[in-house]
């Protein structure tokens, strides 16, 4: 199901819209990449070689929470292991973003701006629209885009070529846009920000040639024991890739990648048996976790050290215990009306995530605050 011959003709527009955009672009994003390269000591050769190596290998990663409440009374997981699929929100009606998919919504309005119409047009069914995900190139064992979910997929490397990107997350309207085919405009704002700022994509010190050898290299590096590795900790700034088409887990999914806080419970068993069922290579990462009197007030806001001490199991959070206070929520709104509206409450917990990834240190590895 990797084809763009298989693909709607919705999808086969939306791919053309990006593409021919990203066209119209390529002269200005080459003169840009010159002068940088230029700057740089890099050669015009070398940049292609690299980028042709990058193409060939690159990755997108789908983010998700496994223990969010599904339609059906199930898990995100459960509705994994017994469809299959990874659906788009505005199948599932679930998101760690912004929840606007339905007709006139948000989501709706930018994928219109996005791919010229081309899902908004008469019966264009909902399960056509894209998937979200991340270009995965740094290889932190947290994922490109941990913001979205503490488990993600790696999709295999011939999904690429059906999916657009934007350099940074497509709800802003960035200007750059491509397709795998198409990806001066994206590699140009990328180096750019390498050049200027010595930061890109969540990685500091990251300069253009740095940036080179990570094209040329980070796609040979095995995965290894992901347990030991230092998170990415990338909340904000990723080059988001839309996958046109059905995401088959058996077909299209290559690994899945999970937090460790889920090992040994019901959670993460039904995962275990997603990846057997779906011939999925199955990694865990080093997880995040802080104890609840570390929780600051002064990132995403002066509630968070209170919730932190409501939803702590054993004075210390993780994705479980975030996951179990949604589930709780949801099961019984009354009991957390004090702290709001179910949606209110919903947009502190996504944001409590945000702090552990922010501040939480490896789960098991001593369970204290972090910033590294």
């Amino acid at each position: 199901m990797s084809t763009k011959r298989e693909l709607t003709t919705a999808q086969l527009q939306a791919l053309e819209h990006v593409a021919q955009y990203a066209k119209s672009r390529r002269s200005e994003a080459r003169q840009s990449l010159e002068d940088i390269f230029g700057m740089s000591n890099i050669g015009w050769e070398t940049f292609e070689n690299a980028a042709a190596k990058f193409k060939h290998n690159a990755c997108v990663a789908l983010h998700f929470h496994p223990d969010r409440p599904a339609a059906g009374k199930r898990s995100v997981a459960q509705a994994l292991l017994e469809d299959g699929v990874y659906e788009s929100q505005f199948v599932t009606r679930i998101s760690n973003g912004s929840v606007t998919a339905y007709s006139g919504g948000a989501r709706d309005l930018w994928e219109e701006r996005l791919f010229g119409g081309a899902y908004q047009q008469e019966g264009v069914p909902d399960s056509d629209r894209p998937k979200y995900g991340a270009l995965d190139f740094m290889l932190h064992p947290d994922g490109p885009a941990p913001r979205f979910g503490s488990c993600y997929f790696l999709l295999k490397p011939e999904v690429s070529s059906r999916c657009t990107f934007t350099y940074l997350d497509s709800h802003q309207d960035p200007k750059q846009r491509g397709t795998l085919a198409e990806f001066d405009d994206v590699l140009a704002a990328l180096f750019t920000d390498a050049f200027i700022l010595e930061y890109a994509i969540g990685e500091r010190d990251l300069t253009p040639p740095r940036l080179i050898r990570r094209l040329q290299d980070c796609t040979d590096q095995p995965l290894g024991n992901l347990s030991d590795r230092n998170a990415g900790r990338n909340l904000n700034h990723y080059i988001e890739a839309q996958v046109h088409g059905p995401v088959s887990l058996r077909e299209d999914a290559d690994l899945l990648v999970a937090d460790p806080s889920f090992k040994g419970t019901e959670i993460g068993e039904t995962l275990q048996q997603l990846c057997s069922k779906y011939s999925i290579k199955l990694h865990w990462h080093m997880g995040f976790a802080l104890r609840a009197d570390e929780v600051p007030a002064d990132f995403r806001g002066p509630g968070m050290p209170s919730l932190g001490r409501r939803i702590a199991c054993g004075g210390f959070i993780d994705a479980a215990a975030i996951g179990a206070a949604v589930v709780d929520l949801r099961r019984d709104p009354d009991a957390w009306a004090d702290r709001g509206s179910v949606d209110e409450v919903l947009q502190e917990l996504k944001y409590m995530w945000h702090v552990l990834v922010r501040f939480g240190g490896p789960f098991g590895g001593g369970n204290t605050r972090s910033n590294s």
